[in-house]
C-alpha cells in the first residue's frame, strides 16, 4: 500500500477541514460516568429553530433545559448528564452515516460555530457532548473517494478497497461489492454503494482518523465519541465481523485519543452477544452498548419472567470491567419500546425502571421518555419529537421533514409534564434518583435476591456508602407479601429498615445473620401487576 505524504495530507485536510479557533473543554465532574445517564438525540428530529422543517443545533440549544437545566434541585428537567448526537457532519443523506466532510457540521443543522455554542451551553449545565464518529466508511460523495474513483494513481486510492472482480459475499444479505461504472472493477461497501468502506489498515487513513478526533476534541470542544459499526472495521475473507485487526487498531486509537484529551469518553456499537463483545475489553474503548441486556429487559417486561433478564445482567457484570458497559432499551435502528410492548404503557414503565436501576452508563433514545412509537423503515424510527399539543407537535412551524407519529397529540411533553404519573415524570424521577444515590451508580454491585414467584424480581444495588433494593412484579396478577431470601455475604449481619425512594411504603425489618444470609422478608404488603418499588436499606442494629 502507498502512504500519502504528510505534506499532502496536511494540504488536503486544510481544504476539507478549515481551521477554527480552539475551544476549551469544561472541567469534567469526577462522577458523571458513575451516576450519569446519556440521552441520544437525532438533531434533525429534535427541534427546528429556523422554520425549515428540519431540526438543527439552534433548536437543540433552545431545548437543553429540557434535558438538563443545570439545577439538581429543580428536577423539572430530564436530568441527563450527556448527549450522544447522531451524525452531524456534512452528508448527502438524511441520516448522516455517510460523511462527505468530517470537519464540517451539516449545513442543514448549522455551522461549526453553532456546535461550539452548543458545547458551551451544554457544559454550563453540566452536560457532556458525544459525537457520532463514522470510521468504517465514508460517503461516496467524499472528495477522497471521488479522487480515488477517477484516478487509479490517486494518493487516495489505497484509502478504499478495490478488486478486479467481486469478492466473497459471505452471509451478508445485501450486495457488498459494487461495480465501478464503465470499468471491470469493484469497490467494497458493506452497507451500501453510497458508503464505500475505508481501508483502516492504511496508516494514512489511521492518521486521518486521529486528526478528525483531534479536531472535534480540541477545536470543537466535544467530550467524546460514539463509534458506529465497530465490529465491521476489518473483514477477513467471507467474514465481515470481528476481524482480528480490529482489537489492536482500537487499542492504539484509544491510546491516541487519550493523548489528545485524557478525559475523552468513548462508546462503541458492537451489535452482538456478550460473549462476542468480551473480546473488545479491557483496553480498547471505554464502553460498549450491550444488546443482550436490552433484549433481556424487554423480555422481562413482555413475558413476565425474570430468567433472561437476570442471566444477561449477571453475565455482563461478570464479563466486563466494573461500570464500563452501557445498557439501553432501544436506539435509532430498532422498533421503539412502546411499539415493541404493543402500546402497554405499564410494561414500558417497568422496562424503564429496570434500565435506569442497572449498573453501567445507561443511554435513553430521544422520545422514549414520553413513549413515542415507531417501527421500520428507518425514518419512522426517527420521527420528529412531540413537544406540545400544537401543529406539528410543536416541533416546527413548517412541514416536518418526516410525518409525525399519529399519537403526537397524546404522547407529548406538554401533556406528560402536567401528569405526575406520566412516563416522562417517571424518567425524571429515576434519572435524578440515580444521580443522588451512589448505590444506583455505574460501578455499584448488582446482587439478585431469591423469590418464590417467577414474576417477582428483586435485586440489590450496593456501593460502599449505600444499599438499595429494587423490587418488581413482572406479571399481571397481584403478588401478596412477596418474600425475599439471600445467600451468604449479601450484607453485613444486623437489622435493616427500608426507606422508600420510589413507589409504595416499606414495612418490617430485614434481619441478616452472622453468615450473611437472609430469608423470609416481605418488604411490602403486596405488589400490584407490573408495579416496581425502590427502597434504601439502612442498618439499624
Amino acid at each position: 500500500m502507498r502512504r500519502v505524504s504528510a505534506v499532502l495530507c496536511t494540504l488536503l485536510a486544510a481544504l476539507v477541514g478549515p481551521a477554527t479557533a480552539q475551544t476549551t473543554n469544561a472541567a469534567p465532574s469526577a462522577d458523571w460516568r458513575q451516576r450519569g445517564v446519556c440521552y441520544e438525540v437525532f438533531v434533525r428530529s429534535f427541534f427546528d429553530s429556523d422554520g425549515d422543517g428540519v431540526g438543527d443545533l439552534g433548536g437543540l440549544i433552545q431545548k437543553l433545559d429540557y434535558i438538563n437545566d443545570g439545577d439538581p434541585a429543580s428536577q423539572r428537567d430530564l436530568g441527563a448528564s450527556c448527549i450522544w448526537l447522531m451524525p452531524i457532519m456534512q452528508s448527502p443523506s438524511y441520516h448522516g452515516y455517510d460523511v462527505s466532510n468530517y470537519y464540517q457540521v451539516d449545513r442543514e443543522y448549522g455551522t461549526n460555530a453553532d456546535f461550539r455554542r452548543l458545547v458551551a451551553e451544554a457544559h454550563r449545565r453540566g452536560i457532556r457532548i458525544l459525537v457520532d464518529l463514522v470510521l468504517n466508511h465514508s460517503s461516496s460523495e467524499h472528495p477522497y473517494f471521488k479522487a480515488a474513483l477517477l484516478d487509479a494513481a490517486s494518493p487516495f486510492r489505497d484509502w478504499y478497497v478495490w478488486a478486479p472482480q467481486a469478492g466473497p459475499q459471505g452471509s451478508w444479505s445485501v450486495p457488498i461489492w459494487h461495480r465501478v461504472p464503465g470499468r471491470d472493477e469493484f469497490y467494497f461497501g458493506l452497507f451500501w454503494s453510497g458508503m464505500p468502506d475505508l481501508n483502516l489498515a492504511n496508516p494514512a487513513v489511521r492518521a486521518e482518523a486521529e486528526e478528525i478526533a483531534r479536531f472535534w476534541l480540541t477545536e470543537m470542544g466535544a467530550d467524546g465519541f460514539r463509534f458506529d459499526a465497530v465490529m465491521h472495521f476489518f473483514e477477513e475473507g467471507e467474514h465481515h465481523r470481528h476481524g482480528a485487526q480490529t482489537h489492536p487498531w482500537l487499542r492504539d486509537y484509544q491510546a491516541a485519543l487519550r493523548r489528545i484529551e485524557p478525559d475523552v469518553y468513548t462508546v462503541g456499537e458492537v451489535w452482538d452477544s456478550i460473549g462476542a463483545i468480551r473480546a473488545y475489553y479491557p483496553d480498547q474503548l471505554d464502553s460498549y452498548f450491550i444488546f443482550e441486556v436490552a433484549d433481556g429487559i424487554l423480555d422481562a417486561a413482555r413475558s413476565g419472567t425474570k430468567q433472561r433478564f437476570l442471566a444477561a445482567v449477571e453475565r455482563a457484570q461478570r464479563e466486563f470491567p466494573r461500570g464500563r458497559w452501557s445498557p439501553f432499551l432501544r436506539n435509532h435502528d430498532q422498533t421503539r419500546t412502546l411499539t415493541e410492548l404493543q402500546g402497554d404503557v405499564a410494561r414500558n414503565r417497568l422496562a424503564a425502571t429496570l434500565l435506569l436501576t442497572l449498573p453501567g452508563l445507561p443511554f435513553v433514545y430521544y422520545g422514549e421518555e414520553i413513549g413515542m412509537t415507531g417501527a421500520k423503515p428507518d425514518p419512522r424510527l426517527r420521527t420528529p419529537m412531540h413537544w406540545a399539543r400544537a401543529p406539528h407537535a410543536g416541533f416546527t412551524r413548517a412541514l416536518p421533514w418526516e410525518p409525525l407519529q399519529p399519537d403526537s397529540f397524546t404522547a407529548n411533553v406538554q401533556v406528560q409534564d402536567a401528569d405526575p404519573a406520566s412516563l416522562l415524570n417517571l424518567h425524571r424521577r429515576l434519572i435524578h434518583l440515580r444521580a443522588a444515590h451512589p448505590a444506583l451508580g455505574a460501578s455499584a454491585d448488582f446482587v439478585p435476591l431469591a423469590t418464590a414467584d417467577d414474576a417477582a424480581l428483586a435485586y440489590l444495588r450496593r456501593s460502599p456508602e449505600q444499599t438499595v433494593l429494587v423490587l418488581a412484579n413482572l406479571g399481571t396478577r397481584r403478588l401478596p407479601a412477596p418474600q425475599l431470601s439471600a445467600g451468604g455475604s449479601v450484607l453485613p449481619a444486623g437489622r435493616y429498615t427500608a426507606r422508600t425512594l420510589l413507589g409504595r411504603e416499606a414495612r418490617g425489618t430485614l434481619r441478616v445473620g452472622a453468615d450473611g444470609r437472609a430469608a423470609g422478608w416481605s418488604p411490602v404488603p403486596a405488589l400490584e401487576p407490573l408495579e416496581t418499588v425502590i427502597l434504601e436499606l439502612a442498618r439499624t442494629g
